[in-house]
């Protein structure tokens, strides 16, 4: 086979040519750049909620009782992964249906991801992949699903409660997001929730509360009219948890700009996380203050949920206010923690780790915390949303707690929750040596 060599002159001459059918082929990255940011944005943003099962996980299991900490361990991963094959199967479209009549999109389709090496020219670069997109949202399913395991610790079946986690993320969960964030009704009247204090933790924490009510406390709690402390096995833990919750929450808040192709958006995105932290410490500021007062001594538990109730706090507009604006938001968070978890008592409504305090309470104050800064936003839509979300979701998970109380029964027996769930439910404990001495 004989080799052509072509003369240096006709490669001089050729290379112009290359170079521009280069360039046709090849979108610059003023093109594609915005879409690349993006993906990665969400990319970067989804492995930092994910990161937040395991905040979750290690608070719940560091405020129950030794004897159910295994269980809620049990609980933690078996949500998440049934809620990543709920969200693929018919969430993820169920709300982000595209054009539906804004209430409900009868899109009951499994998430179709791109093909492998997907061309330029075949992406839709006003946005970010599909493939990211559905990661991201996916794990903030499974922190709505979480707030629900903590409050409802101790007492619950194992079973019965992954049914209620099943429905919860493959349909309670999407078709009142798809309100809001897939621009349903509520969208469109103007409702405002930048990262989701109504949308993710007040639609947990009215799931929450629905159970907790259908439930009943555990035995014992509250007795004679007092109520009896049920401290929580490891601190430790619930403090590892609650900082990684924390650093979960950058992601959460701060992939919820959903843009980084800009200097603007990625200014936005810093914006986002100053003001995320300075609400998260002010509302553990506001709890140590609160509590030293009120109690004479700090209270380490409602520290930790007065920092995350000043996440949630935050949550709802994290772009808009200044550091100062953040601090006092995330404060009052906080602030509603201490009063609201002696009031629940009151009330006999048994909330193990304070999450209805910290997801529902505080997550309705940072919704209407965003007429402050967001000039967008009216105090009657804002309210609107609430009770909207509210309404729904603790109608619908009232019934689902009903259905399943009468079908296969709920709450486990006295023997059992005294006993613990760890070995009546599982028949394996987290500290074995602690009870063979």
């Amino acid at each position: 086979m004989k080799r052509y060599i072509l003369p240096a002159a006709t490669v001089a001459a050729l290379l112009p040519t290359f170079a521009l059918a280069q360039d046709a082929a090849a979108p610059g990255f003023d093109e594609i750049g915005p879409y690349i940011m993006t993906t990665l944005l969400f990319l970067v943003g989804g492995f930092l909620v994910f990161w937040m099962a395991a905040g979750f996980a290690m608070l719940e299991a560091g405020l129950v009782r030794s004897k159910n900490v295994t269980m809620q361990l049990t609980k933690n991963i078996a949500l998440f992964s049934l809620a990543s094959i709920m969200y693929w199967l018919v969430g993820f479209n169920l709300m982000y249906p595209g054009d539906f009549n804004g209430y409900f999109a009868f899109n009951f389709v499994p998430t179709v991801l791109e093909p492998v090496g997907l061309a330029a020219a075949d992406a839709s670069l006003d946005y970010a992949s599909v493939a990211s997109d559905f990661f991201f949202q996916l794990m903030f399913v499974a922190a709505t699903a979480s707030i629900v395991s903590g409050a409802l610790a101790e007492r619950i079946k194992l079973w019965p409660f992954l049914i209620f986690v099943l429905v919860l993320t493959g349909l309670l969960y999407p078709i009142s997001g798809s309100w809001q964030w897939g621009g349903g009704w509520l969208s469109e009247m103007g409702f405002s929730d930048f990262a989701g204090s109504t949308v993710v933790h007040s639609v947990g924490g009215w799931a929450a509360l629905a159970g907790a009510l259908i439930l009943g406390p555990r035995l014992g709690k509250y007795k004679d009219g007092r109520v009896n402390p049920m401290p929580g096995s490891n601190l430790a833990l619930a403090t590892l948890g609650t900082f990684i919750l924390w650093l979960g929450w950058f992601g959460f808040n701060g992939g919820s700009q959903l843009a980084a192709g800009t200097v603007g958006d990625i200014t936005d995105v810093g914006r986002i996380f100053a003001n995320t932290n300075m609400a998260a410490a002010a509302g553990a500021v506001a709890a140590l203050i609160l509590t030293q007062v009120l109690y004479k001594k700090v209270d380490l538990t409602m520290v930790l949920n007065g920092c995350l109730a000043g996440l949630v706090s935050i949550t709802a507009e994290p772009l808009a206010p200044s550091l100062f604006g953040s601090l006092w938001i995330g404060a009052i968070g906080g602030a509603i923690v201490v009063f609201a978890v002696p009031m629940l008592d009151k009330l006999k409504i048994d909330d193990v780790v304070g999450a209805i305090p910290v997801h529902l309470f505080a997550g309705i104050w940072g919704t209407i915390a965003v007429v402050f800064y967001n000039g967008d936003a009216s105090l009657i839509t804002q309210l609107t949303g609430i009770v909207a979300y509210g309404v729904f979701t603790f109608v619908a998970a009232a019934v689902l707690w009903l259905l399943l109380k009468a079908v296969m029964g709920i709450r486990v027996s006295e023997e059992a929750e005294i006993t613990g769930l760890d070995t009546s439910e599982l028949g394996m404990e987290a500290y074995p040596e602690f009870s063979r001495g």
